[in-house]
């Protein structure tokens, strides 16, 4: 049985990607693959999509959720059924990262997807019933590798966490508490916290922030839910890492954001793909270089060393 969620992504692709793809959720990334593109440099290759195709703004992409049963399907086989389903839906025509969690107590895939074709340069459509047919899809595919499919006339629009509160009992406050930490690793300050809260709660801000869930009757102060979730609190918990050691880290991501154009299915069609990522790769490696050079780091082992071991993977 699959539960299924849609999302569109409108501020930042990027720190989508970097939270689906963590190693830490993903057994080291083995549980992460991609299509017309390369997992680590994702983001960067969605933008020159958008660019070339002239949409500037608006929606940036999509930001699909599967969860199953526990115990009904194993990490590995619900990553295949992720890849089926993001191959199904998406034709062969939009980008997409897909990767496989294994840090909850339920298998659950995370497709991220392009919001612009790099086949044909059109923009997504089908987002009014976009739920109805990846519905459709999955419960195919669920059919299709002998696994249960839950009955959506009672759970429609339903995530897994909302689901299994119905079964189990599992209070609105527990659930809020999970969305608030992961909105907290997901954000680097207090604007984009509130946008991705706003994805599948209610906001109101005033004298103290309250959230309200889909199907919820009223608002819940955060105040309530603990000590670490007030407002102060969250603020100062997004202020997490220093300016300095964000500047190191982006710089020895720059190892990773090597575009792959030998193996890349957008670079062996477009010339101008092609140019335009090798023109890329140039600015990340001196962008990295001159960080370096800056800071006196000779070796890899000096940069764990100077920050505290925060950048090994």
């Amino acid at each position: 049985m699959a539960i299924t969620k849609i999302n569109p992504i409108q501020v930042t692709i990027e720190k989508s990607l970097k939270y689906v793809t963590n190693p830490a959720k993903t057994d080291d990334k083995l549980l992460v693959s991609s299509f017309g593109c390369s997992a680590e440099t994702a983001a960067v290759e969605f933008g020159w999509t958008r660019k070339i195709a002239g949409f500037n703004g608006g929606r940036l992409g999509y930001h699909l959720i599967q969860s199953f049963e526990p115990g009904e399907v194993d990490y590995t086989t619900a990553h295949e059924i992720g890849k089926q389903l993001a191959d199904r839906l998406l034709r062969g025509k939009y980008e997409y990262v897909i990767s496989t969690h294994t840090d909850k107590g339920h298998c659950h895939n995370h497709i991220i997807f392009n919001a612009v074709s790099f086949a044909d340069k059109k923009k997504f459509h089908g987002a009014s019933n976009i739920y109805h047919r990846i519905r459709r899809e999955s419960d195919k595919l669920c059919h299709e590798h002998g696994l249960s499919v839950v009955d959506q006339t009672k759970n429609k629009g339903k995530s897994h966490y909302e689901y299994t509160a119905d079964k189990q009992g599992t209070s609105w406050k527990s659930l809020l508490r999970k969305r608030i930490d992961e909105c907290i690793l997901r954000s680097s300050n207090w604007e984009g916290f509130i946008t991705l809260m706003r994805e599948n709660h209610e906001v109101k801000e005033g004298k103290y922030i309250a959230f309200k869930a889909v199907g919820q009757e009223r608002f819940t102060r955060s105040k309530t839910l603990g000590t670490e979730y007030s407002e102060e609190r969250i603020r100062e918990r997004l202020q997490g890492i220093t300016q300095t050691v964000s500047k190191a880290r982006k710089s020895a991501e720059n190892f990773n954001l090597v575009i792959d154009l030998e193996n890349n299915i957008k670079a062996q069609k477009s010339v101008g793909f092609e140019h335009w990522a090798k023109i890329q790769n140039l600015k990340n490696a001196a962008n990295t270089m001159n960080f370096f050079t800056e800071n006196g780091i000779l070796e890899y082992a000096d940069l764990s060393e100077k920050y505290g071991g925060v950048l090994l993977p």
